[in-house]
């Protein structure tokens, strides 16, 4: 398994908080099966996000004022999640196997996970792939996604962050 080092739980705890406001998301569009927005919250990092029949959540992007790239997933069957709290996790793409760190948060009463990456490319990694299935912290499978689309979503959401500036 790799390991994935993720930000300081501070840094986390103050830019999951902004992630939980989603009213100040800026909507950009639709593209490829994801909606293109901006956030303030994290420097007018760009992302792509969509949600699932099971409304489930899941966002791919950039975190600006760290120049950092990250994945978070809003979805009940994360269990007892609390604000602000670190989760060992683990996630697959396409059987590939990762350790990560989460930070745990509430969006309304839907518990959620954000895990972020040093290495911005890590983004476009995931995206090059087919399937990513994200464990919880007691190994319960939270969910499986379909990355279709993911990877044209993404070039969108590049575009969207260079000229961000």
């Amino acid at each position: 398994m790799k390991k994935l080092t993720t930000l300081a739980l501070a840094t986390a705890l103050s830019l999951s908080a902004g992630l939980a406001q989603a009213q100040e998301l800026i909507d950009k569009g639709f593209v490829h099966g994801w909606n293109l927005m901006v956030d303030p919250a994290m420097g007018n990092g760009c992302l792509i996000q969509t949600v699932y029949q099971d409304l489930s959540l899941v966002r791919l992007g950039y975190d600006a004022t760290g120049n950092r790239g990250y994945f978070v997933v809003f979805n009940k069957a994360w269990g007892d999640i609390k604000q602000g709290e670190n989760y060992a996790i683990r996630f697959e793409l396409d059987g590939e196997s990762f350790d990560a760190n989460a930070t745990g948060f509430k969006q309304g009463k839907v518990p959620g996970a954000i895990v972020f990456f040093k290495d911005r490319e890590f983004v476009h990694a995931i995206a090059q792939r087919k399937v990513m299935k994200i464990y919880g912290q007691t190994g319960q499978e939270v969910m499986a996604i379909d990355l279709k689309g993911t990877a044209k979503a993404l070039e969108y959401a590049r575009t969207c962050q260079q000229e961000q500036g």
